[in-house]
């Protein structure tokens, strides 16, 4: 379960939307709005990058692609195990005698 998030979704377009258009650093901008700098410039960050601004960063897509394929990798891992333990177990069902 994702941490709850501590600023607005309207704050922080709003941030990186001032952060973009006008001339003032991202501190000051930050600073107005009484939220922490380095917050500000993450967004800033991450919004460039889902405009293809940023080649350096994977995109808000990309990003919750890749958390779908990291459960998916477990789910699939975890399968496998039970399935190797489930095998194992049937083969010395089938042959009691059979060395391990």
């Amino acid at each position: 379960m994702p941490a709850p998030k501590k600023y607005p979704d309207e704050l922080r377009a709003r941030g990186v939307r001032l952060a973009l258009e006008s001339d003032r650093p991202i501190s000051q901008v930050a600073k107005d709005l009484g939220i922490q700098r380095e917050s500000l410039r993450r967004w800033v960050r991450q919004a460039e990058a889902d405009e293809g601004k940023r080649a350096d960063l994977l995109t808000s897509d990309e990003r919750e692609r890749l958390k779908a394929l990291d459960r998916e990798v477990k789910e699939l891992r975890r399968a496998n195990e039970i399935l190797k333990a489930a095998s194992v177990f049937f083969a010395k069902e089938l042959d009691p005698h059979r060395p391990k």
